[in-house]
């Protein structure tokens, strides 16, 4: 049977109800999950390489699988960055299986030794990477998460269950039968990696209360599918709010690299968390910089809102609204203050951004170190695109997610970061006295 037909098999009317379809994905994981916490690295990596050739001998199914997504979803009234995010072509699934072929080569994280001591006593005692257990992914939009977190969380030892977007349900299941062949190849179970075959919504709010079966809840999407998840989960998060990026052009910028990077960090793609969403500008540099800047901005389609005294400096500019500080536009679309120096910079990044990713533009070396030391987001960067806030151009293959929170992982979530650890003691008969 091919992909698609598989696929389309799977997304037949429901025979069970979500209760029962939901514990029985929580059982099989958890089974699962025991025989993958000890499998070995050969097989997690046999598994991964064979994944991603999966993948590419499924690009026309998958694409058609996506087509039927992309047609439901137009028919939903779904944004033009909403429909890009869910679009899939040759470049993308390629960009899948090579993702997989590089979290293949990465180091095995689970048996790593963090640390090793003995006591005075004798104990031998080590601390030591393990698995978290089983991992609950919730996504929206985003068909390539099904890839990038089922081959995250396989590499890291942890079991999974996916429950994408009810926009991509049909391309997450063509993806996700890529999955299933190779783990099946590897000798691996199928249910190690388990995609929720349904759109209704009521999986969530089932998933979000099965302590039983679940360790962590990976949720990746809009404002209001955080906030849902935030109020109801009786399990662990691994938050990953909005991305309410900024650039800050400092008066010390070079005026050529920080209209590149802008337009880069803007404009590359609009819809994704790491795009920049607001534009800083220094006072003092503001008269240099901003009317080229627009040039560039309206010239890739973009609109710019922005404060009085930006309108002052291009009439091109439309009024921004207090409200626009706080937005994660996820389009074509980019706020515009200017600021009265360093400090004023950190206050508005403080006041309105998310902790997702922040960014200076500047050949000041003091400026620099002081916005990479003050400024409290997840990932502070200089002279760079926001939009290098991803596993994959950090090294790590590619990610879960950016966690934006600050309890057990920051940033990007890589292998490493999904897995925790216990201490191991070692002894010959010690009695404590």
């Amino acid at each position: 049977m091919s992909t698609a037909s598989v696929a389309a098999q799977k997304a037949a009317p429901l025979e069970e109800s979500i209760e029962v379809l939901m514990h029985r994905l929580g059982k099989n994981a958890k089974s699962a999950g025991q025989v993958l916490s000890v499998a070995s690295s050969d097989a997690k990596n046999k598994a991964l390489r064979t994944c991603a050739n999966q993948l590419r001998s499924a690009t026309v199914a998958i694409i058609d699988a996506n087509q039927k997504d992309l047609a439901w979803s137009k028919g939903k009234g779904l944004t033009k960055a909403m429909l890009d995010r869910l679009m899939l072509n040759d470049e993308r699934i390629e960009a899948m299986a090579k993702g997989l072929e590089d979290i293949a080569e990465l180091a095995d994280p689970v048996g790593q030794v963090m640390d090793a001591w003995e006591r005075p006593n004798g104990l031998k005692i080590s601390r030591v990477r393990v698995p978290l257990g089983v991992i609950g992914v919730i996504y929206e939009s985003r068909p390539n998460v099904t890839a990038d977190a089922g081959g995250l969380c396989l590499k890291s030892g942890n079991a999974v269950i996916l429950r994408g977007g009810s926009e991509s349900l049909h391309s997450s299941m063509a993806i996700a039968d890529c999955l299933h062949a190779g783990l099946k190849d590897a000798n691996l179970p199928e249910d190690c990696i388990q995609l929720v075959p349904t759109r209704d919504r009521a999986a969530v709010g089932e998933m979000l209360r099965m302590t039983d079966f679940i360790d962590v809840i990976v949720p990746r999407g809009g404002k209001s599918l955080i906030e849902r998840i935030d109020s109801e989960s009786k399990i662990p998060l691994f938050r990953h709010l909005e991305g309410v990026c900024h650039t800050y052009v400092h008066a010390d910028a070079d005026i050529e690299t920080a209209r590149k990077v802008l337009l880069n960090a803007k404009m590359r793609r609009t819809g994704i968390c790491g795009a920049t969403e607001t534009l800083l500008i220094d006072q003092n540099i503001a008269e240099k910089f901003l009317p080229s800047t627009v040039d560039d901005l309206v010239k890739a389609e973009c609109e710019i809102r922005g404060d009085a005294a930006a309108q002052k400096i291009d009439a091109r500019i439309k009024p921004a609204t207090e409200d626009d500080w706080y937005a994660e536009y996820l389009d074509a679309i980019i706020s515009v203050r200017i600021i009265g120096g360093l400090d004023e910079a950190i206050d508005h990044i403080t006041r309105y951004g998310s902790e997702h990713t922040d960014s200076i533009i500047t050949e000041n070396a003091n400026a620099a170190e002081e916005f990479l030391n003050r400024v409290g987001s997840a990932i502070v960067m200089v002279n760079a695109s926001t939009q290098f806030a991803d596993g994959g151009e950090f090294g790590m293959g590619a990610e879960i997610g950016i966690s934006t929170g600050k309890m057990h992982a920051r940033g990007p979530v890589g292998v490493e970061q999904l897995t925790t650890y216990k201490y191991k003691v070692v002894g010959t008969g010690q009695c404590r006295p």
